[in-house]
Formats: C-alpha cells, sequence, structure tokens
C-alpha cells in the first residue's frame, strides 16, 4: 500500500530535507530569491516489508560497503551469556549510509526538542530512577 502524505509526513519531511542536504534538489542559489525550497513527496510501498525490533546492533565494513546488524539483547545489562543471534544485517554504500546519519540526526534532533535528551548510557538512566 503506497504511502501518501497524510500516512507518514515526518517520513517524507526527512527525506525530502535530507535531499537537500545532498543536493538531490534545486539549491537555493538556484532557486528564486522569494520561493521557498521545494518539498517533494517521495511515495513509498510497505506492502511487503516488514517489522521486527532491535535493541543492539554491530556496525562493520570494508574500504566499498558499511554492515550494520540488528539484533535482539534479551541481557541489555552486562555481557550477555550467550551469543546474540543477528536478525537483519543491511549493506550499503558509504554515501547512503551518510545519508542515513543525517535523517537520523535531524529525527533524534526533534524528538529531543520535544521529549528531553535522550541519555544512551544504561547506568546513569537506571540510577536517575
Amino acid at each position: 500500500m503506497a504511502k501518501d502524505k497524510e500516512d507518514a509526513p515526518a517520513e517524507e519531511e526527512v527525506t525530502a530535507e535530507v535531499q537537500e542536504e545532498t543536493g538531490q534538489e534545486e539549491t537555493a542559489a538556484e532557486a528564486p530569491a522569494a520561493a521557498p525550497p521545494q518539498r517533494v513527496a517521495v511515495q513509498v510501498d510497505d506492502s511487503e516489508s516488514s517489522c521486527s525490533y532491535a535493541n543492539f546492533c554491530r556496525v562493520t565494513g570494508s574500504p566499498e560497503e558499511l554492515i550494520i546488524d540488528f539484533a535482539l539483547n534479551p541481557q541489555p545489562m552486562g555481557v550477555p551469556s550467550e551469543a546474540i543471534d543477528i536478525d537483519q544485517r543491511v549493506v550499503m554504500n558509504y554515501y547512503t549510509a551518510k545519508r542515513l546519519l543525517a535523517a537520523l540526526q535531524m529525527s533524534v534532533q526533534r524528538h529531543e526538542a520535544v521529549f528531553g535528551v535522550l541519555e544512551t548510557d544504561i547506568n546513569k538512566r537506571v540510577a536517575s530512577q
């Protein structure tokens, strides 16, 4: 099922803004001075997608590719007693990784602006409760 602008505005906004930042759209110097930057509506078909939860990721790579493995760590505190089973692996080039980094950074900044800073150190989170 294709998503339109009403179904996923945040997703499309991030995509459009990343495209603007990476030069895939008309630059401000090329645009007329009075016209604001155009937003691009990207059609997305997620009818064949699957969803899984991950609280663990491992990033490795080669000179040409970045490899990101996702998994569920049943023991998030301390060292796991058993091997973590990788559920999903995403392989991408570094250009795509940099665009993903920008999109994730933008999304986290927006979340923190609304809900407060996210503490990534689990020990500090547990101590503050």
